[in-house]
């Protein structure tokens, strides 16, 4: 089943068009990677389906709703969950409170924190540590701290921009680890922004790749890989 569906959107900031007529979907349990250069529109994509920007043109539907429109408030109570470039964790604060904030707008009190449990058990390092401020974690392990967060809001879809961001090849490894353990365990649906094609292709799963606001190129990861199509679409040989 479909979960989520980009259709031809635009969006601009001033003069400049950040995307320009983009479309992808997801479907439900599958993780989708979104590649590309600098500039090419990948965060706005994100910020796009979030509400975060709004659309000059285009629809975007999650779970058969039109969420175009709406405040990234309704948008996250339909199932949708982003963990921003750069991780925004709230140094000043515990683990703990850090991952309680994710409850957010959440009626099911009870369950919430049996979902906090469950965090703790998928990353027990957040749970050695959880009354301690977040902003002495080490980049990765605020990587999983944002991870974290983003589950307590019990989402139907993660996007993650950058996961692999600053960090050490070991600990993008078990990042990626434990994203697809998520995904398999709880049937979580990702789309995952990473500039490098190369995690996807590690990965494996469906890729998409964008370049100056658009989709280019889309398929397997692995079998793009095979052949140059992928290296001329990111640099755009051909074009002319």
């Amino acid at each position: 089943m479909t979960l989520l569906t980009v259709d031809a959107i635009r969006v601009s900031y001033g003069k400049l068009t950040a995307l320009r007529g983009a479309s992808i979907s997801v479907k439900e349990g599958e993780s989708l990677f979104v590649t590309g250069p600098n500039g090419a529109g990948k965060s706005t994509l994100l910020k796009a389906i979030a509400g975060v920007v709004a659309l000059r043109a285009g629809t975007i539907t999650l779970t058969g709703t039109t969420i175009d429109g709406k405040s990234p408030e309704d948008i996250a109570r339909l199932g949708f969950s982003m963990v921003p470039e750069g991780r925004d964790v709230f140094g000043s604060l515990t683990i703990d409170e850090n991952l309680r904030i994710g409850i957010g707008m959440r009626a099911d009190k009870d369950a919430a924190h049996r979902d906090l449990e469950t965090v703790y058990s998928v990353f027990p390092m957040l749970a050695g540590r959880k009354h301690k401020p977040a902003g002495v974690l080490s980049g990765g392990q605020q990587q999983m701290l944002v991870i974290g967060r983003a589950l307590m809001a019990k989402p139907k879809l993660i996007a993650i921009d950058e996961p692999s961001l600053g960090l050490a090849p070991k600990v993008i490894d078990d990042v990626y680890a434990t994203l697809l353990k998520l995904r398999d365990a709880q049937g979580l649906t990702l789309l995952i922004v990473e500039q490098s094609s190369a995690r996807a292709m590690l990965t494996g799963g469906r890729m998409v790749l964008m370049r100056s606001g658009e989709v280019v190129l889309e398929g397997d990861a692995r079998q793009l890989a095979r052949g140059n199509a992928l290296q001329k679409a990111y640099f755009g040989y051909g074009d002319h």
